[in-house]
């Protein structure tokens, strides 16, 4: 398990309501728009991040975390393990204070890189699943 349980808690309730959300497209059938919906149900601004920068749910999407003009608090990754390590550094040059890893997406490179530049980080759980929890 990467993150415990007040991990999850601290990056869910205190971490901040800007989530970049990579991954997210207008496809219905992908997890991450099922994912994001739930997100902004609790009060999170979801942001897409995709190479199609499509609007989503309402909120103008990025071609990538570089390009969002303003501070996001946290990044939620739903990319292949393989690519999801770069996202993890981008966000946190972007100054993200938590990336969140998908289910079945574990880098543990990744996961020492972004705990040691001070980000908080969780791997391979989901927050649609953690965050009614808190309710």
């Amino acid at each position: 398990m990467y993150g415990d349980d007040a991990t999850v808690r601290k990056i869910l309730t205190e971490s901040g309501d800007t989530w970049a959300v990579v991954g997210l497209s207008s496809n219905r059938q992908r997890a991450a728009y099922g994912v994001a919906q739930v997100l902004q149900r609790f009060g999170k601004r979801v942001v897409p991040v995709h190479p199609k920068a499509e609007t989503v749910h309402g909120e103008q999407g990025y071609a990538s975390l570089a390009d969002i003009p303003f501070d996001v608090d946290v990044v939620d990754v739903f990319v292949n393990s393989d690519l999801a390590g770069a996202v993890a550094d981008e966000a946190v040059a972007k100054g993200a204070k938590a990336v969140w890893f998908q289910l079945g997406v574990v880098d543990e490179e990744a996961y020492a890189r972004t705990r040691a530049a001070g980000a908080d980080m969780v791997m391979d759980r989901c927050p649609a699943i953690e965050i009614p929890r808190l309710a």
